[in-house]
């Protein structure tokens, strides 16, 4: 991984602002479109886009970048679940307040066109109090609080995000008709890196990389993994804000690009006992705008000793941050041994079945690769934790004193599994000062309160495993 993003066409629709009185080219461009309509989204908790369309006038006053800009969003989009069902347990939102507008703010950095929509213009946004300060339950917000620490410790951080998702030949009717039991991939088998599989959707597999790159999504390398109709995505390593809008961006595009071919991908981290999960994992180094941080040639390894302090606090942190990476009932059925997912806070060189897989080479390419997140995470908060860890490290001089593991987890006996169910890991990051302080009580106590929730939904759930295992015989 470079120090610094390669320049690519997508650059064009990332402009700032001109000078003052200078209308912004994004607004500009809008303005001057035949296009009488605008798509705006923010992210949920769940990392889930909501969104509507704004008439171009209503979107050119609410894109004003002064104190009047922006426009009112209903702030049920952090007060309920991936379901739209209100939580009952939370304090920034919910019932008690009456759901009212918050005020969304949108970043005209994040202007491009939607491909498969005609080329209507497209902005992301984030949310702000009502005197201009971040929203306690924005995750951009939240990895904007980081990003903006790491760079008054002089550091921009530069991050690519790989994805993992399975397949499969179902609409929302024909799911809804299935009653969520048995899905169809799209291709059967196990049969990774394999260009046959890729050839019998190739429209579907073209239109991910030719659409990607048109919506400023570019995408590094995409192959089939193993698993049936199971792909992986590599997505072009940038500024970690933009690595982030690029991978919420690339879950929501890749359902809408499927459903043209009717197929529906689901991100969901494990979706059969049977077969391997779907991790989402996060590459990273730091910068000073010039050169890698990471690497050091006189190393025995090629790592730098800030390279060394921020992998120590990723190992010292994983568990504090852990509902982060592991956000839902569901993520904790891929931590199983020997399906490839990490299961304790190890590091190894070029190791994949560590949870901190150090890639040490040349300058441009040497980083980190957090590879215990699942494909269900939320892209903000995610790449706000790894870093946050990581400078946690950094800031407090951390040594990295583990040994790397060799093999499959040779040297990891004695260091303790993750935990197995998203009560333990919420309880411990409600408790940690650690993610308190780098993401502040407001979002800790936020989104604690959203997992409780989500785990007691779990608790009254009736599984068709349980129906199998105890209908006719208990």
């Amino acid at each position: 991984m470079a120090s610094r993003p390669a320049a690519n066409k997508m650059t064009a629709n990332k402009t700032k602002s001109g000078s003052a009185g200078e209308l912004h080219p994004a607004l500009r461009a809008v303005r001057e479109s035949s296009f009488q309509r605008v798509k705006v989204a923010c992210s949920d908790i769940d990392g889930v886009l909501r969104g509507k369309m704004l008439h171009k006038d209503k979107f050119l006053g609410a894109a004003d970048p002064g104190p009047g800009g922006g426009f009112g969003f209903c702030d049920v989009v952090f007060g309920w679940d991936s379901h739209d069902q209100c939580y009952d347990n939370t304090t920034l939102t919910g019932w008690q307040h009456g759901f009212p507008d918050a005020l969304a703010r949108l970043d005209l950095a994040t202007h491009r066109s939607v491909p498969w929509d005609d080329g209507v213009p497209f902005f992301l946004g984030e949310f702000v109090n009502a005197d201009g300060s971040p929203h306690g339950a924005c995750p951009r917000q939240a990895l904007k609080r980081v990003l903006k620490r790491a760079e008054k410790l002089g550091f921009t951080a530069m991050t690519g995000m790989e994805f993992e998702w399975f397949n499969f030949l179902e609409t929302p009717q024909s799911w809804a008709e299935k009653k969520g039991v048995g899905p169809t991939p799209i291709t059967p088998g196990m049969f990774g890196y394999s260009l046959l599989r890729t050839n019998q959707h190739r429209g579907f597999f073209n239109a991910l990389m030719d659409d990607m790159l048109a919506f400023g999504v570019p995408i590094e390398g995409l192959h089939t993994e193993t698993g049936p109709g199971v792909y992986e995505a590599a997505i072009a390593f940038s500024e970690a804000l933009e690595q982030a809008d690029r991978a919420i961006l690339f879950k929501s595009g890749a359902k809408e690009i499927g459903a043209r071919f009717g197929i529906m991908p689901s991100f969901m981290a494990k979706w059969s006992a049977s077969l391997p999960g779907c991790s989402g994992h996060v590459h990273q180094s730091l910068s000073d705008g010039k050169r890698n941080l990471f690497h050091d040639a006189k190393s025995p390894r090629a790592m730098s000793p800030l390279f060394e302090s921020y992998l120590a606090g990723q190992i010292a942190c994983l568990m504090e941050f852990a509902p982060l990476f592991w956000p839902t009932i569901n993520s904790y059925k891929r931590l199983v041994d020997g399906y490839w997912a990490p299961v304790k806070p190890t590091w190894g060189i070029d190791n994949r079945t560590a949870s901190f897989r150090v890639i040490a080479g040349s300058p441009k390419a040497t980083r980190l690769e957090t590879r215990c997140p699942g494909a269900d995470v939320n892209p903000y908060l995610a790449m706000a934790a790894v870093i946050a860890a990581g400078l946690h490290g950094v800031e407090k001089g951390l040594k990295l004193t583990q040994p790397p593991i060799t093999g499959t987890n040779v040297g990891a006996e004695n260091i303790p599994r993750a935990p197995r169910t998203l009560i333990e890991t919420t309880r411990n990051f409600r408790q940690s000062a650690i993610a308190r302080d780098w993401l502040g009580d407001d979002f800790v106590d936020h989104f604690a309160a959203t997992r409780d929730w989500e785990w007691r939904q779990w608790l009254d759930g009736v599984t068709d495993w349980e129906m199998k295992r105890y209908f006719e015989i208990i």
